[in-house]
């Protein structure tokens, strides 16, 4: 049974903080354990150069969050547990995508957007204090996903526009050099993995400074807590849970049964000191014997080096390399002595072609689009579609023979009849069952 590949990377640019760990690492781990499931974890060092260019912060970084993935269960001996740059390949495979990616697509990009929105309110000129990698950012996080056909990406419905690049990256890559050279991810959202309020009852975010370290002593963890921000009502007086940054700690530590006793003193009108004396009872109890783990693993930053080495070896041996082979020979970066091989390759890739296919791809419309083609002819072509998923499931309909009459989602191609289509369609069918029976 094949297995889902499921990437999540996280960015070494700040100490490791609780909304890190109830939002990305605990649900990771937990989902790195399912019997069908390939997972790929990786420290995301080039990203953190975007912001971060301290370079003891980065390297400081990229110890304290390795330390506290394997601090929490992560088992480098059954994921792939790797830093972003000991695999050269994924910068090479940025490359290779900035070629095809579209410009205006990474204009749209939020937080190039954001960061134009915020010179333009300030009187400045769009692009000031802009850096490339900040406006390239997409491509990279799209080298991170396609490189190993990652399947899902955990990520916050905020980052879910990267994974749409990537999609679109990978589809035109595909479109150009003629062949499936990428899976399309797809993001995975979680709506029940929590989201932690920071201090000031925004979202807990390094961008803030209002974070609580993971794995701050047990005395500052305390008064870390007694900080978190409450209403001015006094003990006795009900309290609302909704919106409570106090409850939504204790919400995310906490079982059904635990929170819907904490909820009920709410009602009852505990008092804040004691409330946030439960809380702080509630996390440490859960963290404390992750902070033993993660103290000792600092203490061995020589362990977690080799842990890395050789989790970016084992990878780049299986996935990347191999990978990148094939994807210099897409694109033409090849053995100038086999010239003779490639062309032998052409002319039956050439041969291939004349075979009717269905070509799916993204206009710069931002639509989805698919058209049957055989050879150079184009003879069906689509209209736009909003997703890749209504694109795919007409694509279907169509193969297994629901063209529908006189349908209004495709038009024929120039001097194109239905007899044309119908024709390629009993090709292509008799070709895919020509080549099962070749597999079985």
């Amino acid at each position: 049974m094949s297995k889902t590949r499921v990437l999540t990377g996280i960015t070494t640019s700040g100490t490791p903080h609780l909304g890190n760990y109830v939002g990305a690492i605990r649900p990771a781990i937990a989902a790195s354990r399912a019997p069908d499931a390939e997972s790929f974890y990786f420290l995301a060092d080039y990203h953190s150069l975007i912001k971060a260019q301290d370079p003891a912060r980065t390297q400081r970084s990229t110890l304290e969050i390795a330390a506290a993935w394997l601090a929490c269960g992560l088992d480098p001996d059954k994921v792939w547990f790797y830093r972003q740059s000991d695999v050269p390949e994924i910068p090479e495979l940025t490359w290779l995508l900035t070629c095809v990616a579209g410009k205006g697509i990474l204009n749209r990009a939020h937080a190039y957007k954001a960061a134009v929105d915020k010179n333009r309110a300030e009187g400045e000129d769009d692009d000031a204090g802009i850096t490339a990698g900040l406006f390239m950012y997409p491509v990279l996080m799209a080298a991170d996903i396609l490189l190993f056909n990652a399947h899902k990406v955990p990520v916050g419905r905020d980052q879910v526009q990267h994974i749409e690049m990537a999609r679109d990256f990978g589809q035109r890559f595909n479109h150009v050099y003629g062949d499936e050279y990428f899976v399309l991810p797809e993001a995975a959202v979680d709506d029940f993995v929590a989201t932690l309020p920071g201090l000031d009852g925004r979202k807990m975010s390094k961008s803030y400074d209002n974070t609580i370290p993971m794995f701050a002593p047990r005395a500052e963890l305390k008064k870390l807590i007694a900080g978190i921000l409450t209403d001015s009502r006094m003990p006795g007086e009900p309290k609302d849970t909704e919106g409570s940054a106090l409850f939504q700690f204790y919400q995310a530590f906490a079982s059904k049964e635990q929170t819907a006793a904490f909820a009920q003193a709410f009602a009852d009108g505990i008092g804040w000191g004691d409330a946030k004396q439960q809380l702080f009872e509630r996390i440490d109890a859960e963290v404390a014997p992750l902070r033993e783990k993660y103290e000792a693993l600092m203490a061995k930053p020589d362990e977690i080096e080799a842990i890395l080495r050789d989790g970016a070896a084992r990878l780049r041996a299986a996935h990347a390399t191999p990978a990148l082979l094939r994807l210099r020979e897409a694109v033409g970066l090849r053995d100038l002595s086999q010239a003779a091989t490639v062309e032998a390759k052409s002319a039956k890739k050439a041969a291939d072609a004349t075979l009717p296919a269905f070509k799916q791809y993204r206009d710069a419309d931002g639509k989805f689009y698919f058209k049957l083609v055989q050879g150079e002819r184009v003879l069906l072509q689509s209209v736009g579609f909003a997703s890749p998923r209504d694109a795919g499931q007409r694509i279907a309909a169509i193969k297994s023979g629901e063209i529908g009459d006189g349908a209004s989602d495709f038009s024929l191609g120039e001097g194109v009849t239905d007899e044309d289509v119908n024709a390629a369609l009993a090709a292509f069918v008799a070709a895919q069952l020509e080549g099962e029976a070749g597999k079985a």
